[in-house]
C-alpha cells in the first residue's frame, strides 16, 4: 500500500485520553495499569447492559435471573435453601428475601419444606419458573456467544486463561467455590452515562 494511502490510525479510546491526561498531570505516577484496569472496567458495565437486555425480555431483572438460574443449576428437584441462594448470588439475605418475594408473587418459585429431609425451608422452580429460566439461559448464551464473537476464538481461548490466572490471584478462595451465572457489574452500575470515571 503506497504511504499516503495508508490508513490513519485509530483515534486514542477514552481509556487512553485519561491516561494521557494524568501523564501530563502527574508525571510522576506510573498510569500504566489504567490501560487494563480501566479497560477492563469500562468494558464490564458494557457487556453488562448488554446482557441486561436479554433478561428485561423475559420479565426479569439481572438478580432475578441470578436466582432462577441457580435454582434450575441445582437439578432435580430444583430447590436451594434461601441462605444458600443468597450465597450462590453473593448478596445479603435481605437482598435475596426480596427477591424471592417478587419471583414467588410471579408464579416462578415456590417456598416450601425441603424434599431432603422434610424440616427446612426451601426455595424450589415452579414449572413456570423452570421452563421460563430455560427459555431465557438459552437466549443468554446465544447473547453471550454473539459478545465475544467480536475476537478470533484464539483471541478469546488465550482471553479466558489470562484472566483464569489472574482471578485465582484475586479472588478470595471462598469466593472462588461460588459459582453465578454472571460474573459482572449490576445493570443499574452499567447504565451509568459516559461509563466510570473511577480509573
Amino acid at each position: 500500500m503506497h504511504p499516503d494511502t495508508a490508513a490513519a490510525p485509530p483515534p486514542p479510546d477514552h481509556i487512553a485520553r485519561i491516561q494521557a491526561d494524568w501523564a501530563r498531570e502527574r508525571p510522576d505516577v506510573d498510569v500504566s495499569p489504567q490501560g487494563v484496569i480501566g479497560r477492563l472496567h469500562r468494558l464490564a458495565g458494557m457487556l453488562t447492559e448488554q446482557l441486561c437486555v436479554v433478561y428485561r425480555r423475559f420479565g426479569l431483572s439481572e438478580g432475578e435471573f441470578d436466582v432462577l438460574a441457580a435454582l434450575r443449576r441445582a437439578g432435580e428437584p430444583f430447590e436451594r435453601a434461601p441462605g444458600e441462594l443468597a450465597v450462590h448470588t453473593m448478596v445479603t439475605t435481605g437482598a435475596m428475601t426480596k427477591r424471592i418475594d417478587r419471583l414467588e408473587r410471579d408464579g416462578l418459585v415456590t417456598r416450601r419444606r425441603s424434599a431432603g429431609d422434610g424440616r427446612g425451608r426451601v426455595v424450589a422452580l415452579t414449572p413456570a419458573g423452570r421452563e421460563l429460566i430455560d427459555r431465557a439461559f438459552t437466549e443468554h448464551m446465544r447473547n453471550e456467544r454473539r459478545l465475544l464473537d467480536a475476537l478470533p476464538p484464539e483471541s478469546a481461548a488465550q482471553l479466558e486463561a489470562l484472566l483464569t490466572t489472574w482471578l485465582g490471584h484475586v479472588e478470595p478462595p471462598h469466593r472462588a467455590r461460588v459459582a453465578t451465572d454472571r460474573a459482572s457489574p449490576t445493570c443499574r452500575a452499567a447504565q451509568m452515562p459516559g461509563g466510570s470515571s473511577r480509573v
